[in-house]
């Protein structure tokens, strides 16, 4: 094939990402991992709505979880560590992460919860995840205001003496 069309250069940002320890972390590949955000991707600010929503609803989830298994009796020990009702809210916590997961990737990207946090779950990860992600907001939210006003350039109306219906 002797013809090729190529893509212009994207508006992207590569975060790196580092250990508890500030080393560089590395993929499986021995490559500096990181996480990219397209900041023209006119979906991105409503994937990282759609993330907060579902996290918010898994929260809410869980908790209605923990208080019925709270209330209901407690069998027996199922081995001689954890009983029923233990197990079921460890159940419950590793649905809540899961979904946790899922929603993050909405705007982390395929595998960049993982990414991040390894195959660890805790308690004060989103609480992290959050920290992390503050000094990248403001990029995305001056983005989608120069995506706006590209969109508004570039359709308006050139003729301005053009008489309209009022």
């Amino acid at each position: 094939m002797n013809d090729y069309i190529a893509l212009k250069k994207r508006n992207t940002v590569k975060i790196g990402l580092k250990d508890e320890d500030g080393n560089v972390k590395l993929d499986e590949s021995g490559h500096e991992a990181f996480i990219e955000f397209d900041l023209e991707d006119i979906n991105l600010v409503d994937n990282y709505s759609k993330a907060i929503s579902l996290c918010e609803k898994a929260g809410t989830d869980l908790k209605t979880q923990i208080a019925v298994i709270n209330k209901r009796k407690d069998d027996k020990q199922i081995n001689s560590v954890i009983t029923k009702n233990e197990k079921d809210k460890v159940d419950a916590l590793k649905k809540y992460y899961k979904t946790i997961e899922e929603a993050m990737n909405l705007f982390l990207g395929e595998n960049g919860f993982t990414k991040i946090f390894g195959k660890s779950r805790y308690l004060t990860m989103l609480d992290d995840l959050s920290d992390m992600l503050e000094p990248i907001m403001p990029l995305l939210k001056v983005n989608i205001e120069g995506i706006q006003n590209k969109i508004i350039s570039k359709y308006k109306t050139q003729d301005e003496d053009v008489l309209k219906d009022e």
